[in-house]
């Protein structure tokens, strides 16, 4: 964290020049400045999943000449998918005329020129999250496909390959999570017993339907669709995301998701078949205490 914390302080340091100079030369009132971040710190059960500290991520706009009111607090969802329509808006360029693929996100210009506080845009009561593949680890460089929608109240995601490892094959380290002292107390805990909670949560596998009520388990720990009284919430939620996901045309809502395993990795390819021949790990962020060396059976 501290590591984290360094990087953050020399970001800020920089953001402060960027500003500096653009105060300098007379535009930083009617400059809008977006500032963001990645999403997943390679922390256990972070990065590879679609949990809150998976997706949510910094964000920080500042348009002086574009913002009626200061001070309020918004409660609309907003998303990566709607920087580029914003600022296209805010510069006056049709999506038609800027030569991007088609865009399925939307402007925040309501929003920042808006005086309300709460929730400007009924429709923004929600958002669409999910994954493919984020690293190497399991057969074929096979990933760990979700889809999910976050409300103000659930955490609702569908995992399409249950039978894969979340976090990497454990034979591979599991290494959507890169090693550290919290990754190795957790993978002791579970070579005791498998049955151990943390294990369980951070590494084991996963049922194919999670729902979490974000308002009494924020960390999303408890999962309620194992529970016959969810059954309405669960569908209307995943009727609603797979709704959207079909008018985006997601291959996984044609049944066409083996195309996502087919894409090449850019790096480190075949690292699971690799170490079941025996080679030497080549990849920095897992460490020799990480592989597993024996076969898991879940309880």
């Amino acid at each position: 964290m501290l590591d984290y914390a360094f990087e953050v302080e020399h970001s800020d340091k920089h953001l402060g020049r960027m500003m500096a100079e653009l105060e300098k030369r007379g535009l930083l009132e009617k400059t809008i400045i977006i500032v963001t971040s990645d999403h997943g710190m390679p922390f256990p059960r972070c990065k590879g999943y679609c949990y809150e500290d998976s997706n949510r991520v910094p964000l920080a706009i500042r348009y002086p000449a574009g913002m009626k009111k200061t001070g309020r607090v918004i409660d609309d969802f907003v998303n990566f998918i709607d920087i580029a329509p914003t600022i296209l808006d805010f510069a006056g360029i049709a999506e038609r005329d800027s030569g991007m693929q088609p865009i399925t996100g939307a402007s925040w210009r309501p929003i920042i020129e808006s005086d309300k506080s709460g929730r400007v845009i009924a429709a923004r009561d929600h958002t669409l999250i999910g994954k493919e593949r984020t690293d190497v680890g399991r057969p074929n460089d096979w990933g760990y496909p979700i889809r999910g929608i976050v409300t103000d109240s659930h955490l609702f995601l569908k995992n399409y390959e249950p039978s894969r490892w979340p976090a990497g094959n454990p034979e591979s380290g599991y290494p959507d999570a890169d090693t550290s002292p919290t990754k190795t107390l957790i993978l002791e805990m579970g070579r005791k017993n498998r049955a151990d909670k943390f294990w369980q949560l951070n590494f084991g596998m996963l049922p194919s339907a999670q729902l979490y009520d974000l308002k009494d388990d924020p960390p999303a720990a408890r999962n309620l669709a194992v529970e016959p009284t969810y059954k309405e919430t669960i569908t209307k939620l995943r009727d609603r995301m797979e709704a959207e996901l079909k008018s985006q045309n997601d291959p996984r809502m044609a049944g066409n998701g083996k195309i996502f395993d087919e894409y090449p990795v850019t790096t480190h390819a075949g690292f699971h078949e690799k170490i079941m021949r025996g080679e030497k790990n080549n990849a920095s962020w897992v460490a020799p205490t990480d592989f597993e060396k024996e076969p898991i059976i879940q309880p």
